[in-house]
């Protein structure tokens, strides 16, 4: 029976016949899980038409076997890349392809020189990310999961918001109830930020406490079943002012755009346009700082990019987040953060949160 594994690993040998590449090798960890399930955290993988090998060190060799079946595993002696190098050398590589962005000059030189120089090394960037943009229905339904469980830390963090609190406080019970729910733990460090320090899109939590009148955003992501999702609202200590009424309304609707432009072949620029065409019409285009959002999966971020001038087109089984937001210095931010996935005749909202204005 071939798994899913099996299949991705086909598909990689097909993009390989269109370049000069006769293996690729890959460091990504998440990339190498993707292709052979497995979950160690040392490795290399090498895909050719002759098969896959991993090498690995002795800490993960019972669990390779165990997790990366149909492919060949060997235990590395000496330093990782130095044994990756004699495999290549062993399996007569002649041109082994790599992404740059994901290996370093210095172990670059170091797989170099254990072939011998007998391997040209050819820069392949993004292949395997190429195929884990477009997710299959299995993948879809377990992000569905991970959204779901997302949306309900979100509500029991909201919950737990009181004047006194701190922004770590509210970071730890975030991530207590992520593991109580079922997930493995965090995508990424908890955004937690209140008052003025919202207005810092990637604030790390700290001692500040929480008071009266303050805007609060929460943006929080979870790990279930190797996927992430990743979900951000908004609340406000009190009866929120007219102008912070107005900016929620702005940034919402901001939201709503980009959703319903998020189609199967539009444009990831256009999907920001849409968001940033709203805020310009609030006149708050100048207080949105960063892109409309990025693609979901086995990390958190991912291809496809949506920013300002991408030209790439979203395709069924492209899982996205819709993020706009609007940050002053010395006011805080608002933002405000759901997984939507593309289907050919349709977008689907993962997330399941309420997105309207909460009042604590």
């Amino acid at each position: 029976m071939k798994t899913p594994f099996h299949r991705r690993r086909r598909a990689v040998v097909s993009l390989l016949r269109e370049t000069k590449a006769s293996c690729l090798l890959i460091t990504n960890p998440a990339n190498w899980y993707y292709l052979t399930g497995f979950t160690g955290e040392s490795g290399a993988l090498l895909v050719s038409q002759k098969g896959t090998g991993l090498v690995t060190d002795g800490r993960f060799m019972v669990q390779a076997h165990e997790e990366a079946t149909g492919i060949r595993v060997r235990q590395q002696k000496g330093s990782l890349f130095e044994s990756v190098g004699q495999y290549v050398k062993d399996s007569h590589f002649s041109q082994v392809g790599f992404d740059p962005s994901q290996l370093t000059v210095s172990q670059l030189q170091s797989v170099r020189g254990a072939t011998g120089g007998r391997s040209q090394w050819l820069p392949v960037p993004g292949m395997v990310e190429t195929l884990r943009m477009r997710k299959d229905a299995a993948e879809i339904a377990q992000m569905r999961k991970a959204a779901i469980l997302a949306g309900e830390v979100m509500q029991r963090g909201i919950r737990f918001l009181k004047p006194g609190i701190r922004e770590l406080d509210a970071a730890a019970e975030i991530e207590y109830q992520m593991r109580k729910l079922g997930a493995s733990g965090p995508a990424f460090e908890t955004i937690v930020a209140f008052g003025e320090r919202a207005a810092l899109p990637h604030a790390r939590p700290t001692s500040k406490r929480l008071r009266k009148n303050e805007l609060v955003v929460l943006d929080l992501g979870v790990i279930l079943g190797h996927y992430c999702s990743d979900i951000t609202r908004t609340a406000f200590v009190g009866r929120a002012t007219r102008r912070i009424r107005t900016w929620y309304q702005a940034v919402l609707e901001a939201q709503t755009a980009a959703i319903a432009a998020a189609k199967n072949g539009a444009s990831c620029g256009d999907v920001d346009a849409a968001a940033r065409q709203v805020l310009k019409g609030y006149r708050l285009g100048h207080l949105f700082v960063h892109s409309t959002g990025h693609g979901l999966g086995l990390e958190v971020h991912e291809d496809p990019k949506l920013a300002r001038g991408q030209k790439r087109h979203l395709e069924p089984g492209n899982v996205i987040t819709i993020e706009p937001g609007v940050y002053e210095e010395g006011i805080g931010g608002i933002r405000i953060e759901d997984d939507v996935v593309v289907h050919a005749d349709r977008t689907e909202v993962l997330t399941r949160a309420p997105r309207d204005l909460i009042e604590i």
